[in-house]
């Protein structure tokens, strides 16, 4: 999938390894037609970005283990769907974003202008972000 590239244009780099995120969990918010979700946000999880997804009915931080997902914490890097995302934008709750680690796809639902309005470099101590 070299052919992917980032809001900004480049490469699409890393969004995070631990957890492991991505829809193909191979680290990257990388997308394809089986991902209707639209996985291509690589996010920065807040817990005020968590407390918004769960009251919308998309519990990102209960562990489901039968999934292999441990559920996420503040500070987790995560490829979250562009709609979900943009959900909490509107709520006035949006995660940081990692722009050269979001996959252009999601500018397809989310305008550009709302993704550098908070877009961030990951922080050498994330737990800053609870």
């Amino acid at each position: 999938m070299s052919d992917d590239r980032n809001v900004l244009g480049g490469d699409l780099e890393e969004c995070g390894t631990d957890p492991v995120t991505g829809f193909y969990r191979d680290g990257c918010c990388n997308t394809g037609p089986e991902d209707v979700g639209s996985h291509t946000v690589c996010a920065v999880v807040t817990g005020e970005f968590l407390q918004h997804q769960r009251e919308i009915g998309n519990d990102l931080a209960t562990p489901r283990p039968e999934l292999g997902f441990a559920g996420l914490r503040p500070g987790d890097r995560w490829c979250v769907c562009a709609s979900r995302w943009m959900q909490s934008y509107e709520a006035g709750v949006a995660a940081p974003v990692i722009l050269a680690a979001t996959h252009s796809r999601a500018l397809e639902v989310v305008p550009i202008e709302a993704l550098r309005e908070h877009a961030v470099d990951v922080p050498a101590d994330p737990s800053s972000l609870t």
